[in-house]
């Protein structure tokens, strides 16, 4: 078996469930590779395990950016593979679980990135011409020439997270596996999770972000956080937002198997959502080949 597991996949498909189970089977820590799930208070609508769940297996990267910065794909970078030389100095294995597959191909390829950890505060435009250049990335933007700190929380990010070479080398040896399911019934999924998320309290955990008068890069593009805040400013009827979360969170799904089935060689496998147990020896049979 290999040193190195990534466990990727769709929102929701089981993931975490198996990346503990697995854990606990080859004595492995768990290092996040979900660009949402390395913020602090976001926890309901990141899907964020719990406490309770981890079964005493080591977690990384979870809870380690303060909600108003900027974290960048940089960061991980170095984060990662710091996490990763640490785990594996114990003698342990790393598992690598998420859906941000560009994190993942960050820590584990050779990228590099001509800009690192640009902090431009564009002082010296006006609102009009920081409007301009964004329109140049983004000629559909929506952002209001007035609202100066968007616009420049844009340009930032943009400054951050450079493009990455799609030719790197991988400087680790590792498994990647997929989990999977039918589209629709991975719909169906997504749509019951988001029921129960709001049942769970979503809607309080982003009122009183909204309340603090939160307004980031994590709030801004985090789907169930930029809905509900289009709610609390009244865009929005809360049924609309609802609906946003459960339609965001699918087309999301569907960009993410794009990206892990063009991206990487992985290999994928049916989630037994009656019997779970069948999925997790599967996936450990195949490791142990």
């Amino acid at each position: 078996m290999k040193n190195i597991i990534v466990i990727a996949g769709p929102t929701g498909v089981g993931k975490t469930k198996l990346s503990v189970q697995l854990a606990k089977l080859i004595d492995a820590e768990i290092i996040n590779a979900d660009s949402m799930q390395v913020y602090k208070n976001l926890n309901i609508g990141t899907a964020k395990i719990k406490d309770d769940e981890k079964e005493n297996i080591v977690h990384h990267l979870f809870d380690i950016v303060d909600i108003n910065d900027i974290y960048t794909i940089f960061d991980y970078q170095k984060d990662c593979r710091k996490e990763i030389e640490k785990i594996l100095k114990k003698g342990k294995k790393v598992i690598l679980v998420g859906g941000s597959g560009l994190y993942i191909r960050s820590a584990l390829y050779d990228y590099k990135f001509e800009k690192e950890n640009i902090k431009n505060s564009y002082d010296d435009k006006t609102n009009a011409e920081l409007l301009e250049i964004v329109k140049k990335i983004e000629p559909n933007t929506t952002i209001h020439i007035n609202n100066r700190k968007r616009l420049i929380r844009f340009l930032q990010k943009k400054d951050n997270n450079q493009e990455i070479r799609i030719f790197a080398e991988p400087i680790y040896d590792f498994d990647i596996i997929g989990l999977t399911t039918d589209r629709e019934k991975l719909y169906d999924i997504i749509d019951n999770r988001v029921d129960k998320m709001i049942d769970d309290g979503l809607i309080e955990e982003v009122k009183r972000l909204y309340d603090k008068k939160i307004n980031s890069k994590a709030i801004n593009t985090g789907i169930g956080y930029k809905e509900l805040y289009k709610y609390f400013d009244g865009d929005v009827s809360l049924t609309e937002a609802i609906s946003l979360i459960k339609r965001n969170s699918r087309r999301y799904a569907k960009r993410q198997y794009t990206f892990f089935n063009h991206q990487f060689s992985i290999k994928w496998f049916e989630t037994d959502y009656q019997n779970f147990s069948n999925t997790i020896n599967e996936v450990y049979d195949y490791l142990m080949r």
